[in-house]
């Protein structure tokens, strides 16, 4: 089994929605999740979400506090992550439909509202409760869904 991988993960509420992007580059997969993704050595988790959440949807955010710790797995592949979300702020940008992720996989990305996301197939079961709280969770090692 190899170490676990880890990722850094937005929590951005803006006016009242949440974001949200699609989790696998599959167009029939349903899956949603906050926007992020793993973290390259030698930079900050900080450095890391600035770079991916703008690589996914176009947008630059300033990082607060971490709100929620994350882990998943998947067995039969010896897939171990563990994910830190922040509290994030959009500080230029907008959604946009011609944007391109560089590494083809986020293809959807979007606002939702607390009622929408509890009809999602979202990943992790926690975020929905953390997004429109306050304070730090965490949620502990969960097994990986099929897509």
């Amino acid at each position: 089994m190899t170490n676990p991988r880890l990722a850094a993960r937005a929590v951005i509420v803006q006016d009242n929605r949440l974001l949200l992007v699609n989790a696998y580059r599959d167009p029939r997969a349903t899956l949603w999740c906050a926007p992020g993704g793993g973290v390259e050595m030698g930079q900050s988790l900080p450095d890391n979400l600035i770079r991916e959440v703008h690589e996914e949807t176009g947008l630059t955010i300033s990082v607060g506090p971490p709100c929620l710790v994350n882990e998943f797995h998947d067995p039969e592949r010896h897939f171990h992550q563990v994910e830190v979300f922040f509290r994030c702020r959009i500080t230029a940008g907008a959604l946009s439909d011609d944007w391109t992720d560089p590494e083809g996989i986020v293809t959807q990305r979007r606002f939702f509202t607390q009622a929408e996301v509890l009809a999602l197939h979202l990943k992790p079961d926690s975020l929905p409760q953390i997004a429109w709280a306050r304070g730090f969770a965490y949620d502990p090692l969960e097994r990986i869904v099929p897509v």
